[in-house]
């Protein structure tokens, strides 16, 4: 426990006692390199098999619109198998977090993987609902703000903590108003949510990223080194997903 809870000032005092700037500095980016790498190959994941997923589960027609599902699409999203796939990856976020510091490794990266693969079965709905262009623009856009929040917390001097607590508030509030909206099914409010979501998914970005980098200690072993590389993988990747889903809402063209 006390590895992923350790003073972030002492963490920095000590390993500036213990090795050169330059060797500290080195060690940090490859951490934060394994940071993304983890990210990256699960939203690979996460796309490939969203995109399996749908061509397994939807037919189309010669013009190349959805004309119905097969066997299999009726399966996932017309039986009760669908609630299985929509609250598995909450599963799998909830698991990895409680536990991360218990396992090994292998483990939680094997974890986030599968993790991933979940999320790829869940978000191959939206391929039902909005057209392969419009997916494919909200994702690059996503992809680049994403690049430059992220940047902008790792590089910043600025303490990023005191907007962290109104961010975490905002997240709460927008989830209650989230769950309202299943009840209202209003799609002013919606969209509203989607602004909302956009903009605290934004700050969290940039929040994330300077927590991650302070959760680097230059004298931790393999085991610990990578177990925070997968938790913070997994944040950032929550933090992707959730600015995708927004923007795709706001800008996405629906299938006829």
């Amino acid at each position: 426990m006390s590895d992923f809870d350790r003073n972030v000032s002492a963490r920095w005092g000590q390993g500036l006692a213990g090795a050169g700037r330059t060797t500290i500095d080195q060690g940090l980016r490859a951490y934060m390199l394994g940071v993304y790498n983890h990210m990256v190959i699960g939203l690979a994941i996460t796309g490939l098999v969203a995109l399996g997923t749908n061509m397994l589960a939807v037919v189309h027609d010669a013009n190349g619109h959805i004309a119905g599902l097969t066997a299999f699409g009726q399966a996932l999203y017309l039986s009760p198998l669908k609630w299985v796939a929509m609250l598995a990856p909450l599963g799998f976020v909830l698991f990895i977090s409680l536990r991360i510091e218990q396992m090994a490794a292998s483990t939680a990266r094997t974890l986030f993987f599968a993790f991933a693969a979940t999320m790829g079965l869940s978000l191959s709905t939206l391929l039902l609902v909005y057209t392969g262009t419009s997916v494919a623009r909200a994702f690059f856009i996503t992809a680049a703000a994403f690049a430059g929040l992220s940047l902008y917390g790792y590089t910043t001097k600025r303490d990023l903590s005191p907007i962290g607590s109104f961010l975490v508030m905002g997240l709460i509030g927008l989830v209650i108003a989230s769950l309202v909206n299943l009840f209202v099914q209003s799609t002013a409010f919606q969209f509203g949510l989607s602004i909302l979501s956009v903009l605290i998914f934004s700050g969290l970005t940039a929040w994330d990223t300077q927590a991650i980098k302070a959760m680097y200690y230059e004298s931790d072993g393999y085991e610990v080194a990578t177990k925070k590389s997968v938790n913070g993988a997994l944040m950032l990747y929550l933090d992707f997903i959730n600015i995708f889903q927004s923007l795709l809402m706001l800008t996405g063209s629906r299938n006829d």
